[in-house]
Parts: structure tokens; sequence; C-alpha cells
């Protein structure tokens, strides 16, 4: 945006607030690397209020150290005592300034550095530089090319016997689509949690993630097993960092690989390209610090013939806004994994929001992200995760 409109030429950041916030959680969930959320206890959410000459944007951060290693700590320490002293009386509209002032702040190491943290900043203003222009996100980039994005229904944690029930359930919702959680069990256990899915729903789309939880050779194997049950999609079965067995396993797989945790910058993209190591890129923002980053990412995944998926981190409704923004930019028409509304309530979203209805979400079309956030009960939520 070399010549922002005159509404945004004259506007500058000058406060950046932070919120970690326990919203009601709704049922369990686990990845390979440990609990994610849990049935009766608060999740944490960090909810970023960027101001500017009276306009303000919200971004979301998911801390899950199960996951990646930012914490709720660390996800506020590093904005207010890093982030925001980077941005503060910087203009609103310059994102790629703002980018480079992240990476100065808090410099990348084998990728990028505190994506989560960035990620909620970057998204939040996203959010104020359309409330500023009174139009949505899509319309701010001038890319939109679909009204409403499939969802897929995440199986994760049961065992063989309590599938049906889940898949039921979704089902009943109106999921027509399901990814299931690998790397939790064992191989014959992670196979017959997928193959009674597939028997509760034999015609849906399905897919599976790792979670970096698997080695080499057991992913060949499991990649085998799971091309019997017609999965379409084997996400990020390797630790992120193994670049050679990627590789390998990519020519051996007889289902596509989809890497994940492996793209956290645009840059690791472009190394997996040129070693012919990709089959499926996932856009998910968080993790690659946001909105800017994400559309670079996806652009070059565009660009190199490399098919998009879809994917998020549990995000309460303001991330959940911001991925179907850029899912629809670029078009991603397979079903998602943007699970949020699965597992958590956005409490704090009292007016316009996200719509979900039989297992479809409808791109937002109010100004910026298209969640009306009500501060006052994003204070009442408030908690302290550490004393400041």
């Amino acid at each position: 945006m070399t010549h922002p409109a005159p509404a945004l030429a004259g506007l500058t950041i000058d406060r950046v607030e932070t919120f970690a916030v326990a919203l009601p959680t709704l049922r369990s969930f686990g990845v390979s690397g440990g609990s994610v959320t849990v049935a009766g206890r608060p999740s944490i959410r960090i909810l970023v209020k960027v101001s500017a000459d009276g306009v303000a944007g919200w971004g979301e951060a998911t801390p899950i150290p199960a996951w990646t290693y930012e914490t709720a700590e660390s996800i506020v320490s590093t904005i207010d005592r890093y982030l925001a002293p980077a941005v503060l009386g910087r203009p609103c509209w310059d994102l790629d300034g703002v980018t480079t002032a992240f990476d100065r702040a808090i410099n990348r190491g084998f990728s990028i550095g505190a994506p989560l943290a960035k990620s909620a900043v970057d998204v939040a203003l996203h959010d104020l530089l359309g409330r500023a222009l009174g139009v949505p996100v899509g319309v701010l980039w001038g890319q939109r090319r679909q009204e409403t994005i499939a969802l897929g229904w995440i199986v994760s944690g049961q065992t063989a016997d309590e599938v049906a029930d889940c898949v039921a359930e979704g089902l009943d919702l109106g999921y027509r689509a399901f990814k299931v959680k690998v790397g939790l069990h064992s191989e014959a256990e992670d196979t017959a949690v997928v193959r009674a899915v597939r028997e509760a729903a034999p015609d849906a789309p399905l897919w599976v993630d790792a979670n970096q939880g698997y080695t080499a050779d057991t992913a060949l194997r499991m990649a085998r097993r799971m091309a019997d049950l017609g999965v379409s999609a084997f996400e990020q079965p390797l630790p992120a960092n193994d670049v050679a067995g990627l590789r390998r396993l990519r020519e051996a797989s007889p289902v596509p690989v989809a890497l994940d945790e492996s793209l956290r910058h645009p840059s690791d993209l472009a190394t997996f390209v040129k070693l012919g190591a990709v089959d499926v890129a996932i856009a998910k923002v968080q993790r690659s610090g946001g909105l800017t980053l994400s559309r670079r990412l996806c652009a070059l995944a565009e660009d190199s013939g490399v098919r998009l998926m879809g994917s998020g981190l549990t995000d309460s409704d303001l991330g959940l806004a911001a991925s179907l923004h850029l899912f629809a930019a670029f078009g991603i028409d397979t079903p998602v994994d943007l699970n949020g509304r699965q597992f958590v309530r956005s409490s704090y979203a009292t007016g316009a929001t996200v719509e979900v209805a039989k297992g479809t979400a409808r791109v937002p079309t109010g100004p910026g992200l298209g969640v009306d956030v009500d501060e006052t009960v994003v204070r009442e939520l408030a908690v302290e995760v550490f004393d400041r």
C-alpha cells in the first residue's frame, strides 16, 4: 500500500493493549504433544487491542504449549515489552514496515520468531484498517473469491469404540468432512480410530494430522494404511525441521503430504518447493505471524503450483474471522480445520460475529474482521497470567 487512502494517511498507532481472557471450554481436545483444551478448565486466549487516533482493531493469540513454544506469559510480555514499543507512532497502514519492526524487536532463529504474538498485533491492525475505511478485510486487499468456507469436524483422543458418537455429533450438526488427530496412540490404535471414522462416515472427505508425532519409518507405514482408508492428506507426519525426511516421505507416500508446523515463514515454503518436498501447504494465520506473511505464503504456494489447505489453532471468533478472510481470498474450497467453535465459546463477541451453520462458515461482511468485541466483557473475563 504505497499511497494510503486519505482516511488512513494520518492514523498512527498510539496504543497497544493486551488482555488474557478466560473463555469457557466446551470439550477436551488433544494433539500428539499433549492437551490443548480441558473440559471444565477455562481456555486462555490473549486478545490485543490496537488503537490509532480513536479507531481500534482487535486480534487474538492462542497459547498452546503442547503445539509450540509460546505461552500466555510469553505472548503478553513479548507484545507489551517488545512489539508494542517497536510500532508505537508508526502509520497504521504500513503493514510491511510493521513486519520489519517486529523482526528487529524479536528476530528470527531457525524460522520466524514469536509468531503467535506478532500475529495478534498484525491481525488487530488489519481489523483497525478495515474499520477506519468501513470495509471488510477482503475488500481492503481487493481479494475475495468466495463467500463461504466448509469446515471439518475434529476427532481427537477418542478410542476406536468412542469414535462413532463423535462422528455422529458432527454429522448431526451438518459437518460433512472430518479431520483425525493421530500420533496419540500406537500405530494399530491410530489406524483403528481412522478406520472407525471412515466406517461412520463412508463418503466424507477425511484427512489426518500427526502434529510431528511420527518417525519416518512409522509415517510411511501409516501412509500406506491411510491410503487404504481413502485419506486425502497426511498432515505434518514428521518433525518440522526434518526436511530430508519429509522429502523422502513425499516421494514414497501414497497419500499427499501436507506441511503445517514446517511452514512458519514464506521462506520455509520456498525451501520445500525448491527441494520438491511438499504436496500441500497448510495456511495458518497465527503460525505464520499474522495475515501479512500468510498472504505472502499463500501467494507463493499458488504461484508454485502447491495445493493450499486451511487450518487454525482452536481460535476464538477473532482468529476464526481472520482465517476465513484469508482462505476466501485464496479460494480454498476444500474443508478446513477451523475448530474453535467446537471447543471454546467466544463470550466477548456480543454483536456481529461469524455465522456458522451446518458445517459451513460465512465469511464476515462487516468492517475489518467483522467481529464486534465487547470491551466491557473482555475486561470482566481478563485474568492475570503473572504479576506485572
